[in-house]
């Protein structure tokens, strides 16, 4: 069995805004809403952009999973027409689109979504909402921290997380749906339901055509006091070949825009009592729409900023290098130049191109082949101080190392030999043998020195 849709599209500018945002398509194939945003930073341009790339989806060769990446192609195709033309114009930096798209293969839909407009679908008397709401009230209701109906109600209702501005994070939600005969599909901008409650929604969608359901809807918006733009899609999952035929429908904004308008006129309406005037001059309240997504203001010259913010990151890294070698230079050692013992500032570190040590006070009176073994070896592997004192402390020490072994090791000196006298007396000698003093060395006052201490030393 093979089914098709039988659709209408219909948007309204309301009864308070001067120029229309939303752009919306429908075709054999495609159901597509966009509502743009940024106010003076031209949202209709953004969402007639979104719409007139992934409009070029409504064809009967993709069906099945591929319609999931052909949507997230589409979609990012979009997003980077949207840069381009901020690129072109930086007055239009700030500006941003919701979109979603139901594509239809004859068999399944694949739905992306992006931001806060919506997709339906109304199956056996009841209504689903098919997407998920991208807005801080709904990541508070995802919470738990306030309920479905203060929702609704929520002054921050219309502050949206996540939108197709030009930047590279803009991903949409992306599923496959299944459908049935008698199903009834219907995307909308957040001008309806953020005034008109579920239950009306649900009333009108289950009588009447595709294009008397559009007409009721945005009538229920408008009596509500709606006072943003309002455009919906509806489309009945048929059997047999649609009754209005397949003639593709292109309205607001985009369809405006490709009539060579500016997007900003008056609406054309099928809406009884509809609003063609729109209020609002120089001196009208801040538009909501300004305030709808981050807020972003528009940004001046953002070349002038992305040099300011590369020099800013130049700066730091400059001054956390002049900090780091500052730190160097605060730190000494002891270790060899030559055939001396030195005090050295900053550290021992082998850099390419960069020398972050120098000798401080060379130690002429101190050879390095005057100390131990062991002190030699860690003199010349380098002794760390905590500071100029601390170094020329452990100099001392190696000094006074060096001094002590140089005695200890040093000839002893030698003591004259005692030469015996001849009494002058006449007696005769003693019969006993004469005492005699041997010639020959002392020792030192400290003794023989212990190899052990002095080890190495020449």
């Amino acid at each position: 069995m093979t089914l098709s849709l039988d659709y209408a599209a219909l948007s309204d500018v309301g009864r308070v805004r001067r120029n229309n945002e939303d752009s919306a398509y429908a075709g054999p194939h495609l159901l597509l809403l966009a509502d743009g945003m940024g106010g003076a930073a031209a949202g209709e341009v953004a969402s007639a952009a979104a719409v007139q790339v992934i409009r070029r989806l409504d064809t009967a060769t993709i069906g099945g999973e591929d319609m999931i990446e052909a949507l997230a192609g589409a979609v990012h195709r979009a997003n980077e027409r949207l840069s381009e033309l901020v690129e072109e114009d930086p007055e239009r930096e700030g500006m941003g689109s919701t979109v979603t798209a139901l594509m239809f293969d004859g068999q399944q839909l694949g739905l992306a979504h992006l931001g806060d407009s919506r997709a339906y679908r109304m199956r056996d008397g009841l209504l689903y909402q098919l997407s998920h709401d991208h807005t801080f009230v709904q990541s508070l209701v995802d919470e738990g921290r306030i309920s479905q109906e203060e929702a609704f109600t929520h002054p921050h209702r219309n502050l949206i997380l996540r939108v197709l501005d030009g930047r590279p994070d803009s991903d949409p939600d992306l599923q496959i749906l299944d459908v049935q005969a008698g199903d009834r599909l219907m995307l909308c901008s957040d001008g309806l339901p953020d005034y008109v409650a579920a239950e009306v929604i649900a009333a009108s969608m289950a009588d009447g055509t595709p294009d008397s359901v559009v007409v009721e809807l945005i009538t229920h918006a408008l009596e509500a006091g709606s006072n943003d733009n309002i455009t919906c899609v509806v489309a009945d999952v048929v059997e047999t070949e649609p009754a209005s035929g397949s003639t593709p429908q292109l309205v607001g904004a985009a369809a405006e825009l490709a009539q060579g308008g500016t997007g900003r006129g008056e609406a054309t309406t099928l809406v009884p009592g509809g609003s063609n005037s729109g209020g609002g001059g120089r001196g009208a309240p801040l538009d909501p729409e300004e305030l709808r997504y981050a807020p972003r203001p528009p940004k001046r010259f953002p070349w002038v900023r992305r040099i300011l913010a590369v020099l800013v990151i130049l700066g730091l890294i400059v001054g956390a290098g002049w900090y780091g070698y500052r730190w160097t230079q605060d730190q000494y050692y002891v270790g060899t130049d030559g055939d001396f013992v030195a005090i050295f500032q900053g550290v021992d570190a082998d850099i390419p191109g960069v020398t972050l040590t120098k000798v401080y006070e060379k130690q002429q009176q101190l050879q390095v082949d005057k100390l131990p073994t062991y002190n030699r070896q860690q003199v010349e592997s380098n002794i760390e101080a905590d500071d100029l004192a601390g170094a020329r402390a452990i100099v001392s020490e190696l000094q006074r190392t060096a001094e002590e072994c140089a005695k200890k090791l040093a000839p002893p000196t030698p003591k004259p030999s005692v030469t015996p006298t001849k009494p002058v007396v006449s007696k005769p000698p003693a019969t006993t043998a004469p005492t005699t003093t041997p010639s020959g060395t002392a020792s030192t006052p400290g003794g023989t020195a212990n190899p052990d201490d002095c080890d190495g030393v020449k």
